[in-house]
């Protein structure tokens, strides 16, 4: 449902253009010094504004509602609101009527009988990411020394990114792309098999952002063309360092000690300015149609510090499980 982990457990909840967005971390522990320029790099990385990106703006400004006190948390619930100050909901009218190709709204219609808030989206929009990336503050502190970076590697199939965005431009289309991330000073230990796997646990959070279609570790799909010998990571120290890393620092599903790498692989936007067809269920007839709203021509340009704070979620869960 909207509830991740075991140890530290994090609910979203909130709609696109409803008032508030917000996120309640459970078992973040007391004595964390918390303030809300903490908050300011992480999120400035998620807004828009540059090239190809909506240009719906936010101050996304946290606003804490419970579990921080005098600067530090408490040990109780700590739950982050952020305000919806700039909805232009009408746009998204004709969603009643025709679904938009590769979007929610036909199966958000057909799941909750039409009650749904189709809105921007509603609980299904990129929105929401501003709430993972909140929570990846907090559980980028609780992780410390562990660090996590990602970036674009790709964008429409192109490594320069501008290049791939002008793709999209020329087309007046969107376009999808890779990002990889890499989390170094991994302690040996972390992660469960078999079900609570590092790369099980990695993967479900990562599909939680919407767009993500793909993930694979280390050598991921070329791992297929590689010989046993080509592949396996020979150990070189009592640490657990190894020659190379073709399995992305996770062996077994548990953590070795070497890096954790992978990549994630976006979609294009569905929203695209390009005249699309769909099912209009008052004429129950196919027709052409142009999707309205403010929207990204390249969801990954904005997503690396998603990524990485989703994966953050992931090992702060981890890292209290091995230190109770």
């Amino acid at each position: 449902m909207n509830t991740f982990g075991t140890v530290f457990r994090v609910t979203l909840f909130g709609e696109s253009h409803g008032n508030y967005l917000g996120v309640t971390l459970d078992g973040v522990p007391a004595g964390i010094q918390i303030d809300s320029t903490d908050f300011d790099v992480d999120l400035e990385r998620r807004k828009p504004g540059a090239k190809g990106t909506t240009p719906r703006k936010e101050s996304d400004k946290p606003i804490f509602a419970s579990g921080v006190f005098n600067g530090f948390s408490t040990g109780a619930p700590l739950t982050i609101l952020f305000q919806n100050e700039n909805t232009r909901s009408t746009d998204y009218d004709t969603t009643r009527v025709i679904p938009r190709p590769g979007h929610a709204d036909f199966v958000a219609s057909q799941k909750f009988n039409g009650f749904e808030d189709y809105r921007g989206g509603g609980h299904f929009s990129g929105r929401l990411t501003v709430l993972l990336v909140a929570a990846g503050v907090i559980a980028k502190k609780i992780i410390a020394p562990i660090s996590i970076s990602s970036l674009i590697v790709e964008i429409g199939g192109e490594t320069n990114v501008e290049k791939g965005l002008q793709k999209a431009i020329d087309a007046k289309d969107s376009v999808g792309g890779i990002i990889t991330c890499r989390v170094q000073q991994v302690p040996v230990g972390l992660g469960e098999p078999f079900f609570d796997s590092v790369e099980s646990r990695i993967s479900q959070a990562i599909f939680s952002i919407p767009a993500v279609k793909g993930i694979e570790f280390g050598a991921g799909f070329g791992a297929t063309k590689m010989l046993g010998s080509e592949h396996n990571d020979a150990q070189i120290a009592a640490s657990g360092k190894t020659e190379t890393n073709h399995s992305g620092g996770i062996v077994g599903g548990i953590s070795n000690g070497n890096d954790i790498v992978f990549n994630v692989a976006f979609k294009p936007t569905s929203s695209t300015p390009k005249p699309q067809t769909s099912w209009n269920k008052e004429t129950n007839q196919v027709e052409e149609f142009s999707i309205k709203g403010r929207h990204d021509l390249c969801i990954a340009l904005r997503a690396p510090v998603v990524v990485e704070a989703a994966t953050a979620l992931v090992l702060a869960d981890f890292w209290l499980q091995m230190k109770r």
